[in-house]
């Protein structure tokens, strides 16, 4: 292991190497376990003992299966007796626990049809049709929803059909290039390569009407393997629901960017204009659909055929359109201010009680929700098992403990954000967000974090035992082969040996965390073929089929995020490497410097943003490289440390979108999940707006200044 972290301050390296490599260790103590941050290890190695017997297969099993018993869509009855179910395990548990409410806009369907006609009148279609296969228990229940679209808008249109292939900029801009216009027209665009906000998004800007999206069985459906209920892959009938928020503008409730949405606030307080262009609301019509309903569209449109890479898996050739089909939408959806349940338990830490770490999932799901999210719900309470187990054994750890369950995490992640925000002030201190979103959908681990977190989520994978041999990182170096990556960015490849760790974008209840208030963040998942995203058929029966039949990677996902939890809140040091982060940071700068050569921008100036990575890198290792004793002020390095990370946060936040407020990663506005690395650099240089550009290296040069400094403040 290459020990490179900022809090060796007061501890010596030799103190913090964990692992087989560390030779150095074996030398000096070889019957004596350490780990980075702690100066004796051997009292909170015997309590990790003692958690990770705790978490049970079989209960998390239970667990699952009471969690997906019926459709909970956030804000209605059965999602608020989820929010109780779960509220009940914290109290066993010991948690002092409290079920948070918010008032937020959130739609739900009263009528969503679509019907396709030829260009001689005669009906192709019309549905959506009804999600079904050939023997699935609970795809009948009358509480599945309608297939539909959070954040749609309202209206009835008609229109002719223009095929944009997965909605990305470079399709839009390829469509133009053809002299195909999207003006006054339904796009219909497969899901995939990015966030299906960002496909309504550009549609929008571009003129049209209404949007469909679906999900081609190239990417999710018969290509990839058997669908389901003979494998795990999407059947004909299946529709993948979902958001459309324009979430790279601003998460949460719609009408209160920046401000919680509590039962009592005003509504004079509340944004009116949220479908503006300072909005995160569409204006238009998008109704999710299947590759069964979609097929007859796409057969019957003419035009150009599609260029190379657009062409899908089903059987006929296609083509771009406009003629051969126009559709009629409607779209008809019931906005009002509906309250939501968060659920937020607590351990209160003994030493330094104001600290806090900080473990979420949401619990909402668009209809079973099995894998998406109740999984992670299931894993998460498993930990909280483990934890309160030890507490009711004597433990109390350090820092306090906080687990959430959030709601409508699906329409915007709006209770995590809408409690981020009521909880800004206290968010100071908490120094570390660990969120588990979709837990388990197979037996591959991955994870994405922070860079200062990086190792330190290795660290714990070697601790963990995995279901099938070896340690959780065992596996998760074996398989890396097979592209099991999480989180993807647009940052330039590492040239390490090590297992990658994913940067965060958006997409779950880390943003608000990270993005906004500066919170240290990791997200960890056990991914596998999952082709019931966000439909009827992400249910317990699929789940005992094709993701995890024992609940072993549910107890395994329980034993990470525990031992995630356990380590930072009793950590002496904080473990966080911000050597790790400074390199990370050089490196997307120099690749920023030659995208911007290579888009002709040579005015501008990267020196000062340069330099400032240089001495923030040369703090980082001057607090590294002192080696004493653990005597010192513990307390003030410990602030400065997590000071760190806030300090990368611009007052301004990103052009054009304020409520984003980390100058090193967020959600890309073209991407919506995927990170984009310095993004107000990177997105600026993508526009070629070198003023723009220019203006962001000094906003970024400004934050590594002010980062550099807290770390030599630290000395």
């Amino acid at each position: 292991m290459n020990v490179r972290v900022a809090a060796a301050f007061f501890l010596s390296p030799a103190l913090f190497l964990v692992g087989p490599s560390s030779n150095r260790l074996a030398a000096q103590a070889p019957t004596q376990k350490t780990a980075f941050g702690y100066s004796d290890f051997g009292a909170e190695a015997k309590l990790e003992e003692k958690f990770l017997a705790v978490p049970d297969a079989k209960l998390a099993g239970e667990e699952l299966k009471t969690l997906t018993a019926e459709p909970h869509l956030a804000a209605t009855p059965e999602d608020h007796a989820t929010a109780e179910y779960v509220a009940g395990k914290f109290r066993a548990a010991g948690l002092e626990t409290t079920i948070v409410p918010y008032r937020v806009l959130l739609n739900w369907p009263k009528d969503v049809r679509v019907e396709a006609f030829d260009a001689e009148g005669h009906l192709l279609m019309s549905g959506p049709t009804r999600e079904h296969v050939t023997s699935d228990a609970q795809q009948d229940n009358p509480r599945v929803v309608m297939p539909f679209n959070g954040s749609s808008g309202s209206g009835d249109v008609t229109g002719e059909v223009v095929y944009a292939n997965y909605g990305r900029l470079e399709d839009f801009n390829e469509l133009a290039t053809q002299h195909v216009d999207v003006r006054g027209k339904i796009v219909i665009c497969r899901y995939g390569s990015n966030f299906r906000g960002v496909k309504v998004y550009l549609a929008e800007q571009r003129g049209a009407i209404g949007v469909l999206l679906y999900s081609d069985p190239q990417d999710d459906g018969y290509y990839k393997g058997d669908p389901y209920p003979n494998g795990p892959w999407r059947p004909a009938t299946g529709v993948q629901r979902g958001s459309v928020q324009y979430l790279f503008k601003y998460p949460g409730d719609p009408e209160t960017p920046g401000v919680a949405s509590t039962p009592e606030l005003p509504d004079s307080a509340r944004v009116k204009n949220f479908t503006g262009p300072d909005g995160d609301q569409p204006h238009i019509i998008s109704i999710p659909i299947s590759y069964h309903d979609a097929a007859p569209i796409l057969q019957a449109l003419k035009g150009p055929g599609v260029p190379e890479g657009w062409q899908g898996a089903l059987p006929f050739r296609y083509h771009l359109g406009p003629g051969g089909a126009k559709v009629h939408l409607v779209s008809q959806q019931d906005y009002e201010r509906r309250i939501i349940w968060d659920v937020i338990g607590r351990i209160k830490g003994a030493q330094e009680p104001d600290e806090a770490v900080i473990v979420g999932n949401h619990r909402d799901a668009w209809v079973y929700g099995a894998v998406d999210p109740n999984s992670g719900t299931a894993a998460m309470l498993e930990a909280v098992h483990g934890l309160g187990d030890l507490a009711q054994q004597g433990w109390r750890p350090k820092r306090t403990i906080i687990f959430c369950s959030w709601d409508a995490e699906e329409e915007g992640l709006i209770g995590s954000t809408e409690w981020v925000e009521q909880q800004a002030q206290a968010l100071d201190q908490a120094v570390a967000y660990f969120n588990v979103d979709v837990g388990v959908s197979g037996p591959n681990f991955s994870a994405a974090a922070v860079p200062s977190l990086k190792e330190f989520v290795r660290n714990i994978t070697r601790e963990v035992p995995s279901p099938m041999a070896g340690t959780v990182f065992d596996q998760w170096r074996t398989n890396r082969s097979a592209g099991n990556e999480h989180r993807a960015s647009n940052a330039p490849p590492e040239k390490s040996d090590e297992v990658h760790v994913g940067d965060l974008g958006s997409g779950s209840d880390f943003t608000p965390f990270l993005q906004h208030a500066g919170v240290p963040s990791t997200d960890v998942t056990s991914g596998g073929p999952y082709g019931v995203y966000h439909s009827t058929f992400d249910d317990f029966a699929w789940f005992t089929q094709n993701a995890d039949p024992h609940f072993l990677n549910l107890q395994e996902m329980a034993r990470v995020l525990g031992l995630e939890t356990m380590r930072m809140a009793d950590a002496d040091v904080l473990p966080y490497d911000y050597v790790a982060y400074a390199h990370a940071i050089s490196a997307y700068i120099g690749a920023a410097k030659q995208k911007a050569a290579d888009a002709g921008i040579s005015s501008l100036d990267f020196a000062p943003a340069e330099a400032a990575v240089a001495r923030f890198a040369a703090a980082a290792q001057q607090v590294h490289a002192v080696e004493s004793a653990p005597s010192g002020d513990l307390a003030k390095l410990n602030l400065a440390l997590r000071q760190t990370e806030t300090a990368l946060l611009s007052p301004d936040g990103l052009p054009n979108r304020p409520w984003f407020r980390h100058t090193i990663y967020a959600p890309g506005e073209y991407t919506g999940y995927a990170a984009v690395v310095i993004p107000g650099v990177n997105e600026a240089i993508d526009v070629k707006n070198a003023s723009l550009a220019a203006q962001q290296l000094q906003v970024l040069a400004d934050a590594l200044d002010r980062a550099a400094g807290v770390l030599e403040k630290a000395q």
